[in-house]
């Protein structure tokens, strides 16, 4: 049963009738219009053709490993066969948002999940669900790094923990400034690798170019206590050394004791620089939406 009245909502309270217990569903491509194969292709054309010089070099990459400029919708089996070779990763569709343990028991085995739908032609700036294309060309070409694929594995096992230790805010924070909204330092300067950047026309030039957002080095303490909002571009950007780098503290740290540490600490607010940061860019934090209500496609 849907838990919301709107006849297009993907959000469920429990598995629908045609998905599996775990959650999974057949992709159907076969299903797919030439409407909703247009729209992937409009939404793809227009990304490829400013993320060059925007975007990290693994990002770039994965979309030529994945051969995501194949046009139409991207058919499951055809890119599993190439992921599982490139990582042992493999994408599995579901009907729309999943609880919290389905979803970590996916990436824990290196299964990542997307809906099947495609949003409409003229919902091409704003969804307030992720849909195929967030899902596959935002998330999947990163899954093709062998270090990438390893930390998303890493945070699908912390995930399941988080969960029996009630820190699953927390968790969720490094979540959402990395795979979501994550900033790289390359040799040619910052890139944008988090997938709701990556996936969306104007955050794509926002992220780098404009002067409202802070820009802070990447710290797991600092960005576990940092709160974040969903409905508009970001006002904080943490910007990560390396993927290795990444991978080190995600694997290498016991979140146990970091949580018991960050409990007795307080929130950082959104737009806050606190002692210790290491800031690239501090912020005017006057971009014209910045407090409002308008939402923007993740």
């Amino acid at each position: 049963m849907l838990t919301a009245p709107d006849p297009e909502s993907h959000v469920y309270d429990k598995p629908p009738a045609h998905a599996n217990a775990d959650w999974t569903i057949d992709q159907n491509w076969s299903a797919y219009s030439a409407e909703e194969h247009a729209t992937w292709d409009t939404l793809f054309a227009r990304q490829r053709e400013m993320l060059p010089g925007r975007a990290a070099q693994a990002f770039l990459d994965g979309v030529d490993i994945l051969h995501l400029s194949k046009p139409g919708i991207p058919d499951f089996g055809e890119l599993n066969q190439i992921l599982m070779d490139a990582t042992g990763w493999q994408v599995v569709a579901v009907p729309g948002l999943v609880p919290d343990d389905v979803f970590f028991e996916h990436l824990a085995n290196r299964r990542f999940v997307s809906g099947n739908f495609i949003r409409r032609p003229d919902q091409l700036d704003y969804l307030q669900e992720p849909d195929i294309f967030h899902d596959v060309f935002g998330h999947v070409p990163m899954l093709a790094d062998q270090r990438f694929a390893d930390y998303m594995e890493a945070y699908g096992r912390g995930g399941l923990r988080a969960l029996k230790f009630g820190t699953l805010k927390q968790l969720a924070r490094l979540y959402w400034y990395t795979v979501e909204f994550g900033l790289i330092q390359e040799p040619e300067g910052l890139r944008i690798y988090g997938a709701g950047i990556v996936s969306s026309f104007g955050e794509s030039v926002f992220a780098l170019d404009s002067d409202s957002p802070n820009r802070i080095m990447f710290d797991l303490e600092r960005v576990l206590r940092t709160e974040y909002r969903i409905d508009d571009f970001q006002q904080n950007y943490f910007v990560i050394p390396s993927l290795d780098e990444l991978l080190r503290v995600t694997v290498e740290t016991d979140f146990k004791p970091v949580y018991e540490k960050i409990a007795e600490m307080p929130d950082i607010a959104i737009a806050d620089i606190v002692k210790g940061d290491v800031v690239l860019t501090r912020g005017t934090q006057q971009h014209p939406s910045a407090q409002s209500d308008k939402a923007i496609i993740i």
